[in-house]
C-alpha cells in the first residue's frame, strides 16, 4: 500500500518535490470492454445510395446545398440546452423555405445514433457530445465521419473574402485533425476547463485562490472548520477529475508528460509527476476535503450541491456556469482558476490552464446531407449565432470574436481573464478526443474514480491506469494517433 504525500509531507520535513523522484509501480490489469460502435467497421466506405444531389453553389450557397433536399440535426441536450441550436436552424430555414429540417435533441448519443451507423442511416449533422459519446477516435478510424475540408474552406457567413477557417480562434482546426491534413470534427465551443469555486465563498474564509498544494490543504482545513468540503467532483462520471488533474501533471511536469500519455507511450503514468500529483488528491480523500457522498453523486448533483455552498472547489468546464444557472445564486461570484501546483519547482507556471474545443460536431460519410451538415455549421460560424450562443450558454465559441457589445457574465469574464494570465500556457490534452472508452470508463471511472473513492492508493491508480494504456496501445483493432 502506497502511503499519501501528506504522511511523507509532515513533521519529518520531507519536501513535495521528493514525491517526484518516486517511480510509480506498474502492471497490466484488463478489464472487459464495452465495444463502442464495434459493429461500424463495415458502414463506413463511398456508398452514395440515397444521398441527396448537389445543388448548385452560388455565392449565398456556396457548399452547394440541395435547396429542396432535408436535412437532420441531431444535438447532445447537455449544459448548453438547445436553444442556440434551435435559434440557428431557424436561419437554414430561411435561407432554403422548401427543406424539411429535422431536429432533435438528446443526452443518449451513443445508444440513440449506434445503430443508424450500423444501417448507413446516420443523421446530417450531430453534436457528439455527453456521456454517451461516441468514439471519435474509432468513427474516424472506420471511415464513418466526411471530411469537413470544404466548410472550413468555403467563405465565411459574414465575410465572403474570408474562409470560414481564418475566423477560427487558434488551434480549432488541428483539434479535428487525427491522422493528417483532413479534418474530421469540428469543436464549436471554446471551453476553458479548470476549478470553479465562488469568489464570496473564498472571501468568508479570507484566503485567496492557493496557488500551491500546501495552500490548497490549508485552505480545506479552514473550510472544513466552517462545515464546508474543499471539494467535490461528479462521482459518478470521475472523467471530470482531469479537467484540473491533466493541466496540473502538465504544470508539474510540462508538456511532454502529457503529450506522452495521449500517444500512448511506454510508461506514460509512470512519470513522477503523475504519481505526485494523484498522491495530491488522493490526500484530499485522506484529510476528509471532500464531500461526503460524493462518489454517488452525478454532474448535476455534485454542482448543486457545490453551488448550495457544501463544497468550495469542483472541477469541470465552462458550461457549468449553464447548466447550474438555475441553483448558483447571483451573488456567487462564480470564478475559474487554473489548477492548483505542487510548488515553485513546477516546471509550469501557476496559471498554466486547459483551454480548448468542446462541443464537437460530426458530419457522418453516410449522411444523406453533408452538405446542408456543413452550411449549417457555417451558419453556426456567424458573427450573430456565435454572439447569440455566447449570450445564451455564458461560453465562448469557436469563433474568434462574437463577444463584442456583450456583458460578461462572472463566470465568462473569469475565464476571459483565466486565457489572458495563461497567456501560452495553454495545455490540451488529446485523450479524450482519441480514445474515449479509455478516458472515460477506464481511467475515469476505474481508476481515478475509484482512487478518490479510497478504494486504490496511487501507486494502483498509476499500476492499474498503465495497464490500460498498455492495453490500447497493443490493441490493434483501434486506430492509434500521435502528436505531429
Amino acid at each position: 500500500m502506497g502511503s499519501t504525500s501528506a504522511e511523507n509531507h509532515g513533521t519529518e520535513g520531507v519536501g513535495r518535490r521528493d514525491l517526484i523522484k518516486r517511480s510509480a509501480a506498474l502492471g497490466l490489469i484488463s478489464v472487459p470492454t464495452f465495444g463502442f460502435l464495434s459493429a461500424c467497421a463495415s458502414s463506413g466506405g463511398d456508398d452514395t445510395g440515397g444521398k441527396a444531389k448537389a445543388g448548385k453553389k452560388t455565392a449565398k450557397n456556396p457548399l452547394g446545398v440541395n435547396d429542396t433536399a432535408g436535412m437532420e440535426f441531431v444535438l447532445f441536450d447537455g449544459g448548453f440546452g438547445k436553444e442556440y441550436a434551435e435559434d440557428a436552424v431557424k436561419i437554414y430555414q430561411k435561407n432554403f423555405p422548401e427543406v424539411k429540417v429535422k431536429f432533435s435533441a438528446t443526452q443518449k448519443i451513443q445508444s440513440t445514433l449506434q445503430p443508424r451507423f450500423n444501417q448507413g442511416t446516420p443523421p446530417d449533422l450531430i453534436d457528439n457530445s455527453g456521456a454517451e459519446q461516441m468514439d471519435m477516435g474509432v468513427l474516424v478510424g472506420k471511415n464513418q465521419l466526411a471530411d469537413l475540408t470544404p466548410l472550413l474552406d468555403a467563405p465565411s457567413y459574414d465575410d465572403p473574402d474570408k474562409k470560414v477557417r481564418d475566423t477560427l480562434r487558434p488551434g480549432i482546426v488541428e483539434m479535428g485533425q487525427f491522422d493528417g491534413e483532413k479534418v474530421w470534427v469540428f469543436y464549436y465551443a471554446y471551453t476553458v476547463y479548470g476549478v470553479w469555486y465562488s469568489q464570496k465563498a473564498l472571501d468568508s474564509l479570507d484566503e485567496q485562490y492557493p496557488e500551491t498544494w500546501d495552500q490548497m490543504l490549508a485552505v480545506c482545513a479552514k473550510a472544513k472548520k466552517k462545515g464546508m468540503a474543499g471539494w467535490t467532483y461528479a462521482g459518478k462520471y470521475p472523467y471530470y477529475l482531469p479537467f484540473s488533474l491533466y493541466p496540473m501533471i502538465g504544470k508539474v511536469g510540462g508538456r511532454e508528460v502529457l503529450d506522452a500519455i495521449d500517444n500512448l507511450e511506454p510508461n506514460a503514468w509512470k512519470h513522477p509527476a503523475v504519481k505526485a500529483c494523484f498522491e495530491a488528491y488522493y490526500e484530499l480523500y485522506k484529510k476528509g476535503y471532500v464531500l461526503k457522498g460524493t462518489p454517488g453523486l452525478d454532474h448535476i448533483q455534485s454542482q448543486t450541491a457545490w453551488a448550495q455552498g457544501k463544497a468550495l472547489f469542483i472541477p469541470n468546464g465552462s458550461w457549468v456556469e449553464n447548466e447550474s444557472a438555475n441553483v448558483i445564486p447571483k451573488d456567487f461570484g462564480l470564478s475559474v482558476s487554473a489548477p492548483t501546483g505542487l510548488d515553485s519547482s513546477d516546471k509550469l507556471p501557476f496559471g498554466t490552464i486547459w483551454a480548448s474545443g468542446g462541443e464537437p460536431f460530426i458530419v457522418p460519410s453516410k449522411a444523406k446531407n453533408a452538405a446542408g451538415g456543413m452550411e449549417q455549421l457555417r451558419i453556426m460560424l456567424s458573427e450573430a449565432s456565435s454572439k447569440n450562443f455566447t449570450s445564451k450558454v455564458k461560453s465562448l465559441t469557436a469563433y474568434n470574436g462574437g463577444t463584442d457589445g456583450i456583458t460578461l457574465t462572472p463566470g465568462l469574464k473569469s475565464g476571459v481573464a483565466a486565457l489572458e494570465k495563461a497567456g501560452q500556457n495553454v495545455v490540451n490534452p488529446r485523450l479524450q478526443d482519441w480514445y474515449v472508452q479509455l478516458q472515460k470508463e477506464k481511467i475515469g471511472v476505474s481508476g481515478l474514480g475509484e482512487m478518490m473513492a479510497g478504494r486504490l492508493t496511487p501507486a494502483e491508480a498509476v499500476k492499474k491506469i498503465q495497464g490500460f494504456a498498455d492495453e490500447a496501445a497493443k490493441d490493434d483493432s483501434i486506430k492509434h494517433y500521435k502528436h505531429q
